[in-house]
């Protein structure tokens, strides 16, 4: 069931890797995937401090849940990611290149002024619709 990329020329093109919108034929399993951060299997953080790191740890753990439900990273349409510092921007999405096939899910990124635990950076929540 492949996402239809929404193209409005009424909207400014997206700054990082994410759509505008996308279209998803509703016949399969939705999946919400809880907020995902740099935290590894063991319990420690991945990346202290490092921006770069914490991204690709935390899209690990995305894929990790999706596969889990029997799906891949083409069958997000939609994350919410939640980040300390806009600064690491351009660094965050050129991570979710690595992770994102294209088209990319739609996505909204916001500052936040903590998370559950202080060394934490970035956070994602994700929806995905998995094909029966």
């Amino acid at each position: 069931m492949p996402r239809q990329q929404i193209v409005s020329d009424r909207i400014g093109e997206p700054s990082g890797h994410f759509s505008q919108a996308n279209a998803i034929e509703a016949r399969g399993r939705f999946v919400f995937i809880s907020g995902m951060t740099s935290k590894r299997a063991d319990g420690t953080i991945a990346g202290m401090g490092d921006i770069e790191a914490q991204t690709r740890q935390m899209c690990e753990n995305v894929k990790a849940a999706v596969e889990a439900a029997g799906g891949t990273m083409a069958d997000i349409c939609r994350v919410d990611v939640y980040v300390k510092d806009m600064s690491g921007f351009d660094i965050i999405h050129r991570v979710r290149r690595e992770f994102f096939p294209g088209p990319p899910p739609a996505s909204t990124m916001v500052a936040v002024s903590g998370f559950t635990h202080p060394d934490y950076l970035i956070e994602m929540a994700a929806i995905a619709v998995i094909p029966d």
